[in-house]
């Protein structure tokens, strides 16, 4: 056959097209880097949530790295691929000696695109593990006996929030999970994980990883207790739901939610309208950035959504509606709420209309009009914090006094 005979198929593209997609992909890149700049700067500042955003860049080693984000993004022209590569050059491949600093900005990048760069298997993509220390732990039993030569049969598990990591855990010179388990005589363990991709796929992982850990742990398990922040506390339930049988789940007494939006956020699925209101906060003013760049784990806390049939139909929360399957608490499991109000007291204006600045009050206490969508906590089970903010909830006096009053066994 004459090859060269052929006839030549009409081009689908022209090279302008080309040009013109090129030109919005970087356009798009320059968009996030500029969106996980501000959320990290003024995670970063711990700002008053209601004080002004800040816009501008960031400085030292994170500001150079941001920089030479946006220098790559330009030289490449557009190649998406090829500017995570060096994103991943910037920041350094070996997770084992990374910086504070480096974390930050690959929590914040995974809660933003976290989804599609799993899906491109990207280098950046976190792979869900526990740590401890610091360091993933590998969960084999010789590994663990190694690792954890004073391992406790008490384990209590921190899940961290949205663009978050385990080193997050960690303000203003407190970290609850330390103190709680200093206290109370658990390990502590902190799970690490991809805030970008859906709550129902973070649940299955962890609820795998439970199992693991149930059957390899050094010594004879007594009991796990869990606590949640923000998205953290989705990804529990979800991972309770999807463990039914597992024998880990007997082992689980208590299950704490920090600010989590068990019923949704009206951030995540407001329109334009709301903008304004959440560019008055630091920290809204980045989240409504994102609502506008959702990643699947954003896009989960429109409603709160834990199962994975909540978002399989293309058709689901069309239009805003809430077409999730309603899941209750685990049953067996003492369940605890904690929620937090910009107000000054119970039923101001703040406390009504802005809740924590992220997290309206009724969503925190799985409180709904629909009867079967609300959730069974306790009277004794819940707790509101006035005049704080959704990440003051990881460092307040007050806060930790609640945790050790609930999380810590009663005195014999």
């Amino acid at each position: 056959m004459n090859i060269s005979a052929a006839p030549k198929a009409a081009p689908h593209l022209r090279s302008t097209d080309l040009r013109a997609a090129s030109q919005i992909a970087v356009a798009a890149v320059r968009g996030l880097t500029d969106l996980v700049e501000h959320l990290h700067h003024n995670i970063a500042r711990a700002s008053w949530p209601l004080g002004t955003p800040i816009d501008a860049p960031t400085t030292g080693i994170t500001g150079l790295v941001y920089r030479s984000i946006r220098g790559v993004t330009h030289l490449v022209g557009g190649s998406l691929e090829a500017l995570l590569g060096q994103v991943e050059w910037l920041l350094g491949p070996d997770a084992a000696v990374s910086s504070r600093e480096r974390e930050a900005v690959v929590a914040a990048l995974n809660g933003v695109m976290g989804d599609r760069l799993a899906a491109q298997g990207n280098p950046l993509a976190i792979r869900m593990s526990l740590q401890h220390g610091g360091q993933a732990l590998p969960l084999s039993s010789p590994d663990l006996a190694q690792r954890l030569p004073g391992a406790r049969a008490r384990v209590l598990l921190m899940v961290h929030g949205l663009c978050m990591g385990p080193a997050q855990w960690l303000r203003n010179g407190h970290d609850h999970g330390q103190a709680l388990a200093d206290a109370g005589g658990f390990t502590p363990l902190y799970l690490h994980y991809n805030s970008g991709r859906h709550v129902s796929d973070n649940g299955r992982d962890l609820a795998a990883l439970l199992r693991d850990l149930h059957q390899h742990w050094p010594v004879p398990l007594e009991e796990i207790v869990i606590l949640g922040h923000s998205m953290g506390g989705l990804v529990a339930r979800s991972a309770c739901h999807q463990a039914q049988g597992e024998p880990w789940l007997a082992r689980l007494s208590k299950l704490v939610f920090l600010g989590t939006p068990h019923q949704g956020a009206p951030l995540a699925r407001g329109g334009h309208w709301i903008d304004g209101v959440l560019g008055a906060s630091p920290y809204t003013a980045a989240f409504a950035k994102l609502a506008r760049k959702r990643s699947a784990g954003i896009g989960d806390l429109r409603h709160g959504s834990l199962l994975a049939s909540d978002w399989a139909d293309a058709q689901a929360f069309a239009h805003g509606r809430d077409t999730r399957t309603p899941v209750p608490l685990p049953g067996r499991v003492a369940c605890y709420a904690l929620a937090a109000s910009l107000g000054e007291q119970t039923g101001d204006l703040k406390d009504a209309l802005l809740g924590d600045g992220l997290v309206p009050i009724s969503s925190a206490l799985g409180q709904h009009r629909q009867a079967r969508r609300r959730l069974a906590f306790d009277a004794d089970k819940l707790w509101t914090g006035l005049d704080m903010g959704h990440l003051d909830l990881l460092d307040r006096a007050e806060v930790y006094a609640q945790l050790k009053a609930w999380v810590l066994p009663s005195p014999a």
